[in-house]
Formats: C-alpha cells, sequence, structure tokens
C-alpha cells in the first residue's frame, strides 16, 4: 500500500527525475500528463539512487517501452522500488479536486490486500491517521548520513561520467538533494561535499568552503528550521557566500527572520512562469514545494527578487548586508527549461569575489 499526501504534477516529461526527487517524500503524485512511462525507464535518469515518493497515479496503463535509453519498463521499475501505482484514474477530476480542496492524504490500496469491507474501513482509518505535512520533519530522513564529495558534471550522450577540474570548494547541506544540482555545480568547476543536514556549522567551516550550498528537500521547513535555523545564523556570519534552493530556500527565510507557510495546492510541475523582478524577465521554471516563505514576514535587509506569476508567492530572495541568495524553483532543470542556469553562474561570480 503507498500512503501519502496527494499532490499533481504537470510536467510532460521526466517522469523518472520526478519520481526520484526527494522532496516528494511522503507524497502520491498524480501526473497530469497522461502518456506516462512510454520511453522506460534507465539507471541514468535519476535524481536519488533510492526513491521516496509513496506512490503515482495515472490516465493510461504504461506502455511498452519506446527508447533507446531504456534498460527496461516503468512498471518493473516501481516493482523493483516498492512503489505503488494505480492507472485508468481520472487524473483531471483529481486535480481539479485538489485545486479547489487542497492537499490531502490519500493511500493506493491492491485488490488483493481488500478482501472484506472491514480491511477497506482500516485502510480508509490509516489515511486519516496519517500525519498533515504541517509540522512534519522530513529532510533528515533523506539526507545522507555520512559525508561524500562530488566532482561529475552534466550529464553528456557521448560521456557519461564527466570528472572536471575543479577550482571551487562548495559545501552542499543535504536535505534531500537532487544529483542534477550536484552536477550543475561540478560543471561550474566546484568540487561539491555533501554533508547531512544536521551538520553543524561549525563543521562545516572546517572544510573551508568557498561557498555553501542548501539543497532542496521535502517536509515543513518550520519542522527542520527547529535544527537548521541557528546553524544557518553561524554559516551567514561567516560572510561565505550561500546559495539555496526550495527547502533550502525556505529555511534560509526563516533563518534570516522570515516565515513560511502551506501553499493551498502546491506548485510541482515543469512549466512554471516566474518573474524576475531585476530584470523584467519571465523565467519558465521547473518546481516541486508545497510550501512558501510569506514575504511580509521578511525584515528590511531582504529583499524579494522573483515572484510566481501563478498566485504572487516568493519565488527568490536576496539578502542586501550578506552574500546570500535564493530561489524556490528548480534551475538544475531535471526535468523543465534552462531558463535559470544562469543562477549556478551567479554562484561561482560570488565565489570568485569572495575569494579576491
Amino acid at each position: 500500500m503507498g500512503i501519502g499526501e496527494i499532490c499533481f504534477n504537470t510536467a510532460m516529461t521526466g517522469y523518472q527525475e520526478t519520481l526520484t526527487d526527494p522532496s516528494f517524500a511522503g507524497q502520491i503524485i498524480t501526473f497530469t500528463f497522461p502518456h506516462i512511462g512510454n520511453v522506460g525507464c534507465n539507471d541514468e535518469d535519476i535524481e536519488t539512487a533510492k526513491p521516496v515518493a509513496s506512490g503515482l497515479v495515472l490516465r493510461e496503463p504504461i506502455t511498452q517501452d519506446s527508447n533507446f535509453r531504456s534498460q527496461g519498463t516503468l512498471n518493473d521499475w516501481l516493482v523493483k522500488h516498492g512503489i505503488a501505482g494505480i492507472t485508468g484514474v481520472d487524473t483531471r477530476a483529481i486535480t481539479q479536486h485538489i485545486r479547489k480542496a487542497g492537499a490531502q492524504n490519500a493511500a493506493i490500496v491492491s485488490s488483493q490486500s481488500l478482501v472484506t469491507s472491514r480491511q477497506l474501513e482500516e485502510a480508509l482509518q490509516q489515511v486519516k491517521d496519517y500525519p498533515d505535512m504541517n509540522g512534519m520533519e522530513l529532510a533528515a530522513k533523506v539526507s545522507t548520513k555520512v559525508p561524500y564529495e562530488w566532482t561529475q558534471g552534466l550529464w553528456k550522450l557521448a560521456t557519461k561520467d564527466r570528472r572536471l577540474a575543479t577550482k571551487y570548494h562548495v559545501v552542499a547541506v543535504d536535505y534531500g538533494a537532487k544529483l542534477n544540482i550536484l552536477r550543475s555545480l561540478a560543471e561550474r568547476g566546484c568540487k561539491v561535499t555533501v554533508v547531512p543536514a544536521k551538520t553543524k556549522a561549525e563543521d562545516i567551516l572546517k572544510y573551508k568552503p568557498d561557498g555553501i550550498f542548501l539543497s532542496n528537500g521535502p517536509g515543513d521547513p518550520a519542522a527542520t528550521g527547529h535544527y537548521s535555523t541557528h546553524i544557518l545564523k553561524k554559516l551567514m556570519d561567516s560572510g561565505i557566500p550561500i546559495f539555496g534552493i526550495c527547502l533550502g530556500h525556505q529555511l534560509l527565510g526563516l533563518a534570516l527572520g522570515g516565515k513560511t507557510e502551506k501553499l493551498v495546492q502546491g506548485h510541482r510541475g515543469a512549466n512554471q512562469p516566474v518573474k524576475n523582478l531585476a530584470t523584467g524577465a519571465v523565467e519558465i521554471t521547473s518546481q516541486n514545494h508545497g510550501f512558501a516563505v510569506i514575504e511580509a514576514s521578511l525584515p528590511k535587509n531582504v529583499k524579494v527578487t522573483h515572484v510566481s506569476l501563478f498566485d504572487g508567492s516568493v519565488e527568490g530572495l536576496r539578502a542586501t548586508n550578506k552574500p546570500v541568495f535564493a530561489v524556490q524553483y528548480h534551475p538544475e532543470s531535471s526535468p523543465g527549461p534552462h531558463d535559470s542556469q544562469y543562477l549556478f553562474d551567479d554562484f561561482v561570480k560570488m565565489m570568485e569575489k569572495h575569494k579576491k
């Protein structure tokens, strides 16, 4: 049985990357695009080695895989990783319901395990008893348990494992990091040391990093903030450049004095319009989050840099007195458009300036 908070994702491609995004821990994903699974699965298009999504809901049955890179069907991949799924469901109706009623808990149960009405009642009770995402701390559960180094660049068809020369040292705090974020940093000459979510500030600074990165991740940022806020405050006081994405963005918002709130339905998909307030440009972005930083709660030394054109929520922020910035969306674009990859370049420029 798969049980969790049900949400919808509007991406038309990259279902394997979506299913392996650690930010989906404790969630059942309803894909609005009907033809999920048509290109199969492989061992390369993953964002974490062990998927943590609770399940998926599809409109059409999974077809035979058809792609030269496929190593097997989506159905076999789901069975291998123990992820529950269901097809033949009106995903449009589910999406409309979530849009009106907001996020709620659900379960996917196989017919073989529901023999009696009593068992059905027991399954429904488990759904009711499943905790709300508000107050749920999940980042530490999906974070790495031990530090490790990453130097592999962006995936290329011709060369699959590219080790690049390094010029900068970045410590990435892993709240549920997607691998393509690490690849994007390595592509720009960064040796990345990935550390567990609860690593103390003093231990991070012992690495003598040129920059500190705060990753994406699942759960309620306020719950993670109980242990991350005092760590991040010490890191910001060090003067080392800090860049946050998704949950990392929210945690920085909290550490800077702001507050977060749960969105009615969240932003999940690869077609989310965001306005860059500095340039006026509109970026089409990849997103996966159910919480947001409250703009009115931010202190005067924090500037909002990006906003959602869907609901006006905060999509980016920058401290005016510290080398600290963050975005709510996913510039590593896996899956999704490449409009926002410049943010990694901005981080590198910030580190270069700090080194000088």
